[in-house]
Order: structure tokens, then sequence, then C-alpha cells
């Protein structure tokens, strides 16, 4: 009785990758776009993913907000992401109540690897183009029921229908931390074995030279990359697999933002 609106939820956005436990088709059913997240709004003449995302884009252009939910892996410290200078976004990201708040530039705003990987398709980025406040919380683990992940989504929802004035209620007061997202990451030079240094936590500050792991010839042990940051922040990914190659991001430091942003 106290519900005012509607909601309309979609517990398995895309059956197909969720039946194959990934986040991409199968070649043989979408050769062009395999991430049904970087064809949207999506095309109802399109390949299947676009068909697809066209076919939920009709209930989501109608939508006054929109929370899209997403699973981050175990090296991944949980997140909102929302987009950068949008108030909306902001307060809506703000509601859902997560510690670490990444603001992502979108569009000219955006750099080259923003555009090298279509994020100009994602759900939030062409629903926010519309007018509509989206945000992307990214909560730990894929793969796995983690208690205090659900909890967290569970109570992030509640807050946001609260901030919607769909539920009566005050919100949760947050202090969440404001960064910058797909900044600040420390790449394997070398392939090998990636040992990371156990004084460093996902959530932690680091600043420029912070030591966080080494990187082993397999073979030899011998030492082919000292890992240290680059710059100051927050580590909002960290690589817990041994094996790395040439090119793989070993961690990941979220620049800190001013409030305003």
């Amino acid at each position: 009785d106290d519900f005012s609106g509607t909601l309309v939820a979609v517990p398995v956005a895309d059956p197909i990758t969720f039946d194959r436990v990934s986040y991409t088709a199968p070649e043989p059913l979408d050769s062009v776009n395999a991430n049904m997240n970087r064809c949207w709004p999506g095309d109802e003449n399109g390949t299947l993913h676009e068909r697809m995302a066209a076919k939920l884009w009709e209930y989501a252009s109608d939508a006054d907000a929109i929370v899209d939910l997403h699973t981050g892996g175990l090296e991944m410290l949980s997140h909102t992401v929302y987009l950068k200078g949008d108030a909306e976004c902001r307060a809506l990201a703000e509601a859902f109540n997560i510690d670490l708040l990444l603001a992502e530039a979108a569009g000219e705003d955006a750099d080259a690897e923003w555009q090298d990987r279509d994020f100009g398709g994602k759900l939030r980025v062409a629903a926010t183009q519309e007018g509509i406040p989206t945000i992307t919380p990214e909560l730990a683990h894929n793969k796995e029921l983690v208690e205090d992940a659900i909890d967290a989504g569970v109570a992030g929802m509640l807050d946001v229908l609260r901030h919607l004035d769909m539920l009566p209620g005050e919100t949760s007061p947050t202090n969440a931390t404001v960064a910058r997202n797909h900044l600040g990451r420390v790449k394997a030079e070398v392939s090998g074995l990636f040992h990371a240094d156990g004084s460093v936590e996902l959530g932690d500050y680091v600043e420029p030279g912070d030591y966080v792991g080494t990187v082993y010839d397999p073979t030899s042990y011998e030492v082919l990359q000292e890992v240290t940051v680059d710059r100051e922040g927050i580590v909002y990914s960290l690589e817990k697999e041994a094996t790395v190659t040439v090119g793989s991001n070993l961690v990941g430091v979220a620049l800190l933002l001013d409030d305003e942003e």
C-alpha cells in the first residue's frame, strides 16, 4: 500500500550469455555484438543482441530512472558508476549508497579507451543521453552468491526507491568516496606470474611509487617487473590470478575527484 509508481525488473537481461556463464554470446549467434551492453539502444532489424536490446529499450525508454545492476570480479571493489557532471545521476548513485562512486566521462569528454571499447553502447550511457538518470552498480562477486553484496544491492535498491519517492522514508546517510573511472591502471609489461603484495587491499589509499606486487619469470623465477602505482587514489581493482600476460591490468587506481563532480 505504501508503494507509488511502477517498478519494472528484468532479473536476467541476456539469457543467452547467462546460460553460457559469460557476458559474451557465442560467435555463431552474434559475431558483431558479442556483448549486449555495447549496442544500446539496439536495432529491431540488427544483430541478435541489437534486437534483444531494442525490445528491452521499449520498456527502458519509458523509465524515469534506471539501475543497471552488474557484478564485478573477485579482484574488484564494489562501486557505482554514473555520468560525470550529471547531477541527477550523481544523486541516484549517492542514494544507492555504495562506498565508492566512480564518475565516468562520456563522448567527446572521454578518453581513447572509452571510444575504443565502444562504451557509448552501454545501457547507462544510452539512457542518460535520452535524459533518463541511470547508474551501474558493480557488486562483487560474479558467479558467486555473496551475502554482503546481496544485502548491499537490496538496501541500495530500497534507498533508490525512497529517493524517487516510490517508497516512504528517508534514504540512508552516505559518505561515499568519489573518484574517476577508467584511469590509473597499471599493466603488466611482460607475461609471467604475478604475486600481489599482501599489504595492499581493495579500498586502500595509495600514492605514486607505492609497491603493489611483482611479476616473475615462471621458469627461472627472475623478477621481471616490480609493480608500482603512478598516481594517488583508491585501489578499486587488484589482479588475484597468478598468470598474467603482457598488457594485463594488474591494479586499478581510482583518482579522487572534487565532490561537485
